[in-house]
Parts: structure tokens; sequence; C-alpha cells
């Protein structure tokens, strides 16, 4: 149950913490070599090599043709719920974060809560592409503080393939499919820091899929379109400095920071930003080499990985930030 709007100021929680982590990718593992054979038989021309040096990427995962949004982020929701120790009952408010939803309506979270046999509690869709879920994360901390909910489940979760274009070798290399989530809640103890979220509504036109639904057809066009030297410019210098403005709200510095979880879009972004906030790559999670570009599944789904390895362990403080269509941007300091 929800608790009461009306809980008093003195008996709000101070801080949210994060008390479990999940992550689901679809079974199939494309490498670049089996992505190269098939544009190759299409006379386009790319390769492993190529990828890679650009990208760092050397394989994704895409669903198959029954496989959904919800699908992935029900799978990574029960795994981060298991990691939590919280049944479907335990759970308050359900924010997921997507791109690639499975209809127009009813949203990707009200079909998870379904499936997860949850009843009557908030669900919604965030829609900031590749910063999604920075922002769910923001708003669930949000609503938690407020004694709105008192746990959360926030989702990203993506089925980028079905919008790539694949006589694109400039887009339909960089990104996969996949989920990770996280169960947010209450605590006394220090969780979640400082966040800083930002929009520029002035880049809509560098990274957008140009078509909507009307009348039962597709109007415009319905595949990823991306200015990548443009998107690359942009990202580094704002998720720079969405880093500084948080740590800035921490009362943190950079030489606080163990462990730097960007969105997994491109090595060289990453070891750029990474460069800025004078951090090794030792202390940067990277995963966009075997999962290609997630959108706003990449950050939960690092977490993850980071977190079931071993490498991120109680009381580490993270840097999460991504970027992404809209053009938004935003970073998330905690300590886990």
């Amino acid at each position: 149950m929800n608790p009461s709007l009306s809980i008093p100021a003195s008996s709000l929680p101070k801080f949210t913490r994060i008390a479990g982590t999940g992550s689901m990718l679809p079974v199939r593992r494309v490498s670049n070599a089996e992505l190269a054979a098939e544009m190759g038989a299409r006379g386009i021309e790319t390769s492993d090599d190529w990828i890679v040096e650009r990208t760092g990427i050397r394989a994704r995962y895409f669903v198959d043709a029954d496989t959904g949004a919800s699908d992935l982020a029900v799978g990574a929701a029960r795994h981060a719920m298991d990691a939590a120790a919280c049944k479907p009952e335990d759970i308050d408010l359900i924010i997921l974060a997507t791109s690639t939803p499975d209809m127009v309506f009813p949203s990707t979270a009200c079909i998870v809560q379904s499936k997860l046999g949850i009843v009557g509690c908030p669900a919604f869709d965030v829609q900031a592409v590749c910063s999604g879920f920075v922002y769910a994360l923001t708003v669930a901390d949000a609503m938690i503080r407020t004694g709105t909910a008192r746990r959360a489940l926030v989702i990203g979760a993506e089925v980028f393939s079905r919008i790539l274009d694949f006589n694109d070798r400039g887009t339909c290399v960089l990104f996969g499919d996949g989920a990770g989530a996280v169960v947010l809640e209450a605590s006394d103890a220090p969780g979640l820091l400082a966040t800083d979220l930002h929009a520029d509504g002035r880049h809509v036109g560098i990274l957008c899929v140009p078509g909507t639904v009307s009348g039962g057809q597709v109007l415009g066009d319905p595949l990823l379109k991306m200015d990548g030297q443009a998107v690359f410019k942009l990202a580094v210098g704002v998720l720079e400095a969405a880093a500084r403005a948080t740590l800035a709200k921490a009362g943190r510095s950079e030489a606080d920071i163990d462990w730097l979880i960007p969105h997994q879009a491109n090595i060289r972004i990453m070891q750029s930003t990474a460069r800025r906030l004078k951090l090794p790559m030792d202390k940067v999670v990277v995963t966009v080499d075997e999962h290609g570009n997630t959108s706003a599944a990449s950050i939960p789904l690092a977490l993850d990985v980071a977190v079931r390895s071993g490498r991120i362990k109680r009381g580490d403080t993270l840097m999460l930030e991504g970027v992404g269509g809209g053009f938004t941007w935003g970073a998330v300091l905690l300590d886990y």
C-alpha cells in the first residue's frame, strides 16, 4: 500500500538507497562479424575492425520477434527484487524508462506491473532516451523522500533493434537490446546524494526517430537517425558539466568517486569523460564492448554487471551519467 501523503515531515526518509540490482539480456548474441556478414550480403561494407576502432563494440544482443521491452524489464525486475529480498507486494511505485515501448499505450510500466502481479501502485514510463534511467531514478528518489512511496522499482528497458536502419552502418552497429533494474527504498543512511538533470530541445534533430502513427499508418521515418559527430561533441561537454554540478551539490570531489558508470554509447565518449574527471579507466564500468548501446537500459545493466562481478561493493561512491536524444542529459551521485 502507498503511504499517506500527509506523513509528518519529521517522519519522512532522509535518503533513498539501492537495495538490489538486476538485468536481463535477450538470448541472441550478435557479434560484429555476424552483423558485418549480414550487411555485406546486402552490399554494405563494414567489419569487426571498423566497428571496434570507432566504438569499442564487439557484440550486442537482439530480441526475437516475440519479445518486447516489457519481457526484458520483467526479467531484470525479478532479479533486482530477489537481490533486495522483496516481494511484489512490497513494491509501491514502478517507473520504467524506455524509448521502445510495447504499445503506444498503456505504458510499458503498467504492462510490467501486470506481469509481476503487482496491483494498485503508481506505474508510468519516462521517455528521455539514453538519459531515461537517470531521469527515472531522480523522480523515484523525489517521490520516496516526499512520502509518496517507500520502495520503488526503477527500470530501463529497450528493444532498439526494432528501430534500426540496417542499411545505415553508422547507426545499426551501435545499438542493442536489454534491460536493467534497481529496487530503490527509503533509508536513514545516505544513498542517493545529488542529481542534476537537463534538456535542450534545440538539438532534437541530431538524434531522433522522426516518425509517428496516424490513421493506422506510419507518418515520417520510423527508423533511428543520428548525426554522430554532433552527438559526440555535445555529449562530452555536457557529461562533464553534469558530473561536476552533481559533485558540487553533494559537497564531494572527483577523488571521492570509486566508480564511474556512464551511459554505454561509445568507448571514445567514455574515455574522454573519464579524462576530464581525472579518473583512470580502471574506475570506469565498461560493458559497451559486449552490449552495445542499450539506451535507457545501459546504466542499470552496467551497474548490475559490476555489482554481481564483485567490483562494486557496499559503501562505494558511484557516479551515474547519461546523455541522449532530446537532447537530454544528467547525472546521479550515490553511495552504494
